[in-house]
């Protein structure tokens, strides 16, 4: 939907703004060159200030260079101000003026701002870095590149997915990579005719003939709970961070084969119907 913006100078700014820059002077020109010069000197120091304090520091570059770009533009800003003073220039109308037109953009411009914060944000906490698996935003990905305004995250499927960081820091972020260590979790049902000690000998088997999964923390093999049609067993294992998807799919497979070598039953939901007693008597067969 459109939206209309209505713009309010106030009374007199411009006017008083235009009378005092026809009063400039020669002697107001060559006080505002001399103090521009000594703020250029004191902008150059606190640079170099600011840039010692970064270089010590541990933020991420990206957010380093923002910060050195706003003070930059802050001092900018006030010297800009200060040399307008020493020509007389009206600083109380022209920062007036100033005030209703940053307004103006700032509204059109919200969410693009928003999306900025929201950059500023992930910069300064690092919830995750390029390369990590995460979910954010109501997508799984890899993150691609992590932008003032945008993160691309490349999803399993190969597809590349731009999230506005408003967005992104909006949610819950989840952090995939972070950990050196991630826990596989499967379970898996058996036959109520099946030892409990049986079917975990077997699972037991099939954890730890797998190269991939850590001995500590020691896996553990559990009964999860009783089924309509069989007993749930739930298998929690741990491995390295890169190995899960290949750990979690070998054991899935292994499962199988180790209870038909064990002749365990691997139960499906059905139903056992029990008929009690024979047809009554003179009753037709």
């Amino acid at each position: 939907m459109p939206v209309t913006l209505t713009v309010n100078v106030p009374e007199g700014a411009a006017e008083d703004l235009w009378d005092s820059v026809r009063n400039i002077t020669a002697n107001s020109i060559f006080s505002a060159v001399l103090v521009a010069a000594v703020c250029l000197v004191v902008m150059k120091v606190l640079l170099k200030v600011l840039d010692r304090a970064l270089g010590r520091s541990k933020l991420d570059p990206s957010l380093q260079k923002l910060l050195r770009g706003a003070l930059k533009a802050g001092l900018w800003f006030v010297t800009a101000i200060i040399v307008l003073g020493c020509l007389n220039i009206e600083v109380t109308s022209l920062v007036a003026v100033l005030s209703v037109v940053g307004l103006a953009f700032s509204l059109a411009l919200q969410n693009f701002l928003s999306n900025a914060a929201g950059g500023m944000q992930l910069l300064a906490s690092r919830p995750f870095s390029v390369g990590d698996f995460v979910e954010a935003g109501g997508c799984s990905g890899t993150v691609e590149e992590m932008g003032m305004f945008y993160t691309k995250l490349t999803t399993p499927d190969n597809k590349l997915v731009q999230l506005p960081n408003s967005t992104v820091v909006a949610g819950n972020i989840i952090n995939f990579s972070h950990q050196p260590t991630r826990r596989v979790e499967l379970k898996v049902t058996a036959s109520y005719d099946a030892p409990p000690d049986r079917v975990k000998a077997a699972l037991a088997r099939v954890v730890g003939g797998h190269p991939l999964v850590l001995a500590d923390p020691e896996p553990m093999i559990k009964v999860e709970g009783y089924r309509d049609s069989a007993i749930e067993y739930v298998v929690r294992a741990w491995c390295a961070n890169a190995d899960y998807w290949t750990v979690y799919y070998d054991l899935l497979e292994g499962f199988k084969p180790a209870f038909d070598d064990a002749g365990i039953e691997m139960t499906y939901p059905h139903l056992n119907v029990h008929m009690a007693g024979g047809p009554e008597r003179g009753a037709r067969p």
